[in-house]
């Protein structure tokens, strides 16, 4: 390693301090490191190639905070953005490599403070959106922050799952205001994907008129008592028939229309399997809608446990449909789409096309839920 004598110095006396993060300019060659009083930066003179120059000062960071000049191992990269990084969070972020921080954002272990510290070490879309999954980023200020800079980047993105990951974790708690939901709604009508963003939130930030079907108040008045005793596959329904749950089916509606490919797929139908927690057999959903289909029919002929027999006795030939849609739908997951993806690599209107025989079905149960 042959630093120039004013760089080592310079990064020694820098590195003396208690130091928060640190990050690299390479197109400056300047060094930033953020600490209690604010930053500090050092502008290297190199001696050589930038890369190699750069290299040697990844090193002395990395012998100065760990004792070893290997720093990190940037190859990793697979395990680091899959959270499996247990090494120190803040030694990482002072580091100088940008992999580090990748790897600190999705630390499940990750605190609003270190958060903070690796926003500022590296902002970009990816770590935004990797630090709005920490429960203590999005409760904290940091939290409104990203996600006013996902908004404002949204219209940059190519990648159309990181469209739907944005929307989603932008509808979080209070991050974005009444007005940022409504633009993100109306954009919804130009880009798919944002629809799909929006099946992951809560139905009561879904921008549309509250209007509920107009069997709601029969089928609360018919399980009136099963809507008491907590039983979920009433509570379902119910939720389903109000005016939220109306808004979210028409959401689903919509996202089902025209989705762009098979990534934003597999994403809505992760979101259509996440909002119904009834105890079916099937994790991920079923293999084949026929399934679902069956296994309805067969519940609803009587063929059921306890609580659903309960649901039966107390429903009449005009709202039985209704429960025979749900039943339908909340069998749906992301293994559902294995016959139809499995094995091809199809977007747009070639895999709107192959999904009919799925989608129809699905799309003629909505109709009737929305009724």
């Amino acid at each position: 390693m042959q630093l120039s004598n004013e760089d080592n110095l310079r990064l020694n006396v820098l590195l003396a301090q208690p130091l928060q993060a640190v990050r690299i300019n390479e197109a400056t060659m300047t060094v930033h490191a953020l600490t209690e009083k604010g930053e500090a930066k050092v502008r290297l003179n190199p001696t050589t190639r930038d890369e190699q120059y750069l290299r040697w000062v990844r090193e002395l960071l990395s012998t100065k905070v760990t004792g070893s000049p290997g720093g990190y191992p940037v190859f990793l990269k697979r395990w680091t953005r899959m959270g499996h990084t247990r090494n120190n969070l803040e030694q990482m972020l002072l580091l100088g490599e940008p992999e580090a921080v990748v790897a600190v954002v999705h630390a499940p272990t990750l605190t609003h403070e270190i958060g903070r510290r690796a926003w500022w070490a590296s902002p970009s879309a990816h770590n935004a959106r990797r630090l709005l999954e920490k429960p203590d980023v999005v409760a904290g200020p940091l939290g409104k922050e990203l996600a006013a800079y996902l908004l404002e980047f949204l219209p940059f993105e190519e990648v159309q799952l990181d469209v739907v990951d944005s929307v989603r974790l932008c509808l979080q708690a209070e991050l974005i205001s009444a007005a940022e939901r409504e633009s993100l709604w109306n954009r919804a009508k130009r880009k798919n994907p944002f629809y799909v963003g929006f099946l992951f939130a809560k139905p009561t930030l879904i921008p549309l008129p509250a209007k509920a079907n107009r069997r709601y108040t029969d089928v609360s008045t018919q399980l009136a008592e099963p809507l008491a005793t907590a039983n979920p596959w009433a509570q379902t329904l119910a939720n389903l028939l109000d005016a939220n749950g109306q808004n979210w089916l028409r959401t689903l509606q919509l996202a089902l229309d025209k989705p762009v490919d098979q990534d934003v797929v597999i994403a809505l139908f992760i979101a259509l399997g996440a909002h119904f927690k009834l105890p079916f057999p099937e994790f991920r959903g079923v293999r084949e809608i026929d399934t679902a289909l069956q296994r309805a029919e067969q519940l609803c002929s009587g063929d059921c446990p306890p609580d659903i027999k309960t649901v039966l006795e107390n429903l009449n030939a005009e709202t039985l449909p209704l429960f025979k849609s749900m039943l339908i739908l909340a069998q749906m997951g992301e293994d559902t789409l294995i016959p139809y993806f499995g094995g091809n690599d199809s977007v747009g209107s070639v895999m709107r096309k192959r999904l009919e025989p799925l989608t129809d079905p699905l799309l003629a149960q909505i109709k009737v839920l929305l009724k």
